[in-house]
């Protein structure tokens, strides 16, 4: 990453890669793997090793678990599907996901399960693609009834166990009241898994076949899927989960014989793709062209716009909103963008060094994948360090503000 390219500052990227070694050096951060590109130029930087205690170092093709940074990508599924009409935004899900008809609604979110009023209409493909269908990961309502439901059934990525699989999935999300009405409340993460089982029964297809089919192999994004096969599992270094209050470094899955050692039961278009910083480079590349790669029209202009321009109300923000300003113990300020688009942020205010119109998203696993159209920009910085401590987040913020800085106007 060290070059002097005119459409970089002279010592622009020499201060990208000041504070990922610095991160480094520290030892809070084993290793990383950095992509900036703008235009035709692409740079790339490597640092320290796979583990913890070292070993093996980082490689520009290294494999990291993508965590929720998988969510602009598997929306792409969803919005294929739009452009052939093979779904609409306002139709209902109850022909495809009938564990979803006639739902209950809790009176409160924090009400008991049994305290529900009738939803007042079905569930739609927007609610879905939205995030808006009712269910979700609310941190702000942790404790609540609801929330404990559905961590004790497995519905989410984070438990001991792995999810069960996609039919197994929707029968226990079938046993659960709304937390909100169809369409009324931002909730995060759970339509994202949700999307997968939609995708796949719409095209009879697994959700893994239909991506490798429609995205992965028309763009060229070789080491991305929902698991890594045993002749490149020594390119996935184990995921780290250090202790919040001591600092020590944990192995939350390891590389072989962990998470993604196999084909998981449950293909989470939430949380569940492993990838490299090329592979997520030609996706967010194909969006800043407008749904095109090189030549190859993947996804339509419009449905582009739609992914990465604010659908949220503003009270429905106010909840996406609360959820990064008011629980900054769990996400250390993530989120902290705006708006929300299809599957990721969309920044509708100038927060921090990022324009309006940047999109993209984070992950819990320690990456972060943003592409920026005012200045042709995408950027990733991946590592093996979960968000259990705020380091790998301000690894993060301090590559952001370093990337804007060396761009030459």
């Amino acid at each position: 990453m060290r070059q002097n390219v005119n459409d970089f500052t002279g010592n622009g990227l020499d201060k990208v890669y000041d504070v990922l070694a610095r991160a480094v050096d520290s030892g809070r951060i084993p290793g990383v793997v950095a992509l900036v590109g703008r235009g035709d130029q692409t740079h790339v930087a490597a640092l320290g090793t796979m583990r913890h205690e070292g070993g093996a170092p980082m490689s520009r093709d290294t494999i990291f678990r993508m965590a929720s940074t998988s969510k602009p990508v598997t929306m792409a599924a969803g919005m294929i599907l739009l452009d052939e009409c093979r779904l609409r935004l306002d139709d209902p899900v109850d022909p495809w996901l009938p564990e979803l008809a006639d739902r209950q609604v809790l009176r409160r979110i924090d009400s008991p399960l049994d305290d529900t009023v009738p939803a007042r209409r079905p569930i739609t493909v927007r609610d879905v693609l939205t995030s808006t269908f009712g269910l979700g990961m609310d941190i702000t309502s942790l404790g609540a009834p609801i929330m404990g439901a559905i961590f004790e059934r497995g519905l989410t990525p984070d438990g001991p166990t792995p999810m069960p699989e996609p039919d197994e999935w929707m029968r226990r999300l079938g046993e659960l009241p709304l937390m909100a009405q169809p369409g009324e409340r931002w909730q995060y993460h759970i339509s994202n898994d949700l999307l997968g089982v939609l995708v796949a029964r719409v095209t009879g297809q697994s959700f893994e076949s239909f991506l490798r089919e429609r995205l992965f192999e028309p763009l060229g994004m070789r080491d991305t899927g929902f698991d890594v096969p045993a002749d490149k599992i020594d390119r996935l270094p184990p995921l780290y989960a250090p202790d919040a209050a001591t600092g020590e470094f944990h192995i939350w899955d390891e590389a072989e014989g962990g998470r993604h050692s196999k084909p998981p039961a449950f293909q989470g278009g939430g949380g569940g793709l492993v990838s490299t910083v090329d592979d997520f480079n030609a996706y967010f590349r194909m969006l800043l062209n407008g749904g095109v790669h090189q030549g190859e029209r993947i996804l339509s202009r419009p449905a582009v716009e739609l992914m990465t321009t604010n659908r949220l109300t503003p009270e429905q923000n106010a909840a996406r909103n609360a959820m990064a300003t008011q629980n900054v113990h769990l996400s250390f300020g993530q989120g902290q963008h705006g708006g929300w688009g299809l599957g990721m942020a969309v920044r509708t205010y100038r927060g921090d060094y990022a324009p309006v119109g940047q999109f993209g998203w984070d992950g819990g696993s320690g990456t972060t994948a943003h592409a920026d159209p005012a200045n042709q920009l995408t950027g990733f910085l991946l590592t093996q360090v979960g968000m259990t401590v705020p380091d790998s987040t301000r690894l993060i913020h301090d590559f952001w503000t370093t990337v804007y800085q060396s761009l030459d106007a």
